[in-house]
């Protein structure tokens, strides 16, 4: 199950990478052919999820919106959605990433003494990458635990009390694992651990999002990430970490789970008894 190519001018363009495949607006009424198909119609509506074609007998289909899986004039392309129309009105914004409201011209508050602690470097780039504008208005740094085997001395070493809140994101974090475990054993007010039930935040990102139709089975005891680039026909799990930041884009490429967990934190470490 090979990884199609990279949609798009990527880190690895220019370096031997593969070619970028063309992105094309698809527009109601643009018409298409699918690669792996002999369906054709014209674009009815494209979104982040789907694009959904209608033929010239007048039937309705709906097809994922996979780089690389759609013909405009027998060249493969990636449909992307039509640019949302600006919002109307003085007062009105536009939206973040994460589906939150943004607020036009607003400076990144001062950081809070409230803290959001994640495993590693993916974790605290995945959440920057979709929640990013929300934690800097509202004042929130992610910082990076590097494991979470130490978490009991993590937490007393930050202090939480009054206006000092932790929150906690875990990957893993379903019954009989060590990170239920590590959670289990802190209990404090201040403190709210949350997390998803996924080896790896990798796996939190939908699979469709970055053209493959499932994350693979990696046996018990196997590097998780190298196993997965490997059954992917990637050279390495570094090169498939590139690819996945370049195709997550809102929180809608990302499964419920961590979505709902990071929310509950941010919600958690703002809440108006926290604020210094």
């Amino acid at each position: 199950m090979p990884l199609p190519a990279d949609p798009g001018p990527g880190l690895l363009a220019g370096d031997g990478g593969p070619r970028a495949i063309p992105e094309v607006v698809a527009a109601p009424g643009l018409v298409v052919e699918v690669a792996s198909d002999d369906f054709a119609g014209a674009v009815v509506r494209c979104d982040d999820r789907e694009v959904v074609l209608r033929d010239r007998r007048g039937r309705e289909r709906h097809f994922g919106r996979t780089p690389g899986a759609f013909l405009v004039d027998d060249v493969a392309v990636s449909l992307v959605p039509p640019p949302a129309p600006a919002p109307a009105g003085a007062g009105r914004t536009a939206v973040t990433a994460s589906g939150s409201v943004a607020v036009a011209g607003a400076a990144p508050r001062v950081a809070r003494a409230s803290r959001i602690l994640v495993e590693g470097v993916h974790d605290a780039e995945l959440v920057e990458q979709v929640w990013g504008a929300d934690l800097r208005l509202e004042g929130v740094v992610i910082e990076i635990l590097h494991g979470a085997d130490d978490l009991a001395a993590v937490v007393r070493g930050f202090g939480p009390g009054p206006g000092r809140r932790l929150g906690i994101l875990l990957d893993h974090l379903v019954p009989g694992t060590k990170e239920s475990r590590l959670a289990a054993g802190i209990d404090h007010p201040q403190v709210l651990v949350t997390g998803h039930p996924y080896v790896d935040v990798w796996e939190a990102v939908r699979p469709e999002v970055i053209g493959i139709p499932g994350w693979p089975q990696v046996p018990y005891g196997e590097p998780w990430k190298a196993g997965v680039a490997r059954r992917l026909g990637l050279p390495d799990d570094r090169e498939l970490w590139r690819r996945i930041r370049r195709s997550v884009r809102t929180w809608r490429d990302l499964e419920r789970p961590l979505i709902g967990a990071v929310e509950q934190l941010i919600d958690f470490v703002t809440a108006e008894d926290a604020a210094p």
